[in-house]
């Protein structure tokens, strides 16, 4: 995956970072966390990490996303469609990961950042 630098402002980055939360919300994604990445990283302000229940979940909240992101005129890229177990998406200023809860837990994404989470 070829990755943009951020270029958006705060305000925009918040726009998506809400789009991101309803969407996965309404899905019914499970233990939706959110990390601030301002400070701390140059290559995005938040990424989100939310989990689904199976691999058919994980790929209908990756897909309804993205077309809730491009509804409102925003550009993203993704990978991991196939196997469905992890799929990332750069939203440029929000990168989302949705995982199936064990591959959630071995990769421990919250953990290697060591930020504070701020769940939903």
């Amino acid at each position: 995956m070829v990755r943009a630098k951020k270029q958006t402002s705060d305000a925009t980055a918040q726009k998506i970072l809400d789009i991101v939360k309803k969407s996965l919300d309404d899905g019914k994604a499970e233990d939706i966390t959110i990390i601030d990445l301002e400070g701390k990283s140059s290559i995005a302000n938040y990424m989100v990490v939310a989990s689904g229940t199976s691999n058919r979940h994980v790929a209908s909240l990756a897909e309804n996303l993205q077309l809730k992101l491009k509804e409102q005129g925003f550009k993203s890229i993704s990978e991991g469609e196939e196997k469905a177990d992890w799929i990332l998406i750069d939203a440029y200023d929000v990168i989302i990961h949705i995982f199936k809860p064990e591959v959630r837990s071995f990769y421990s994404l919250e953990k290697m950042w060591s930020i504070a989470r701020k769940d939903i």
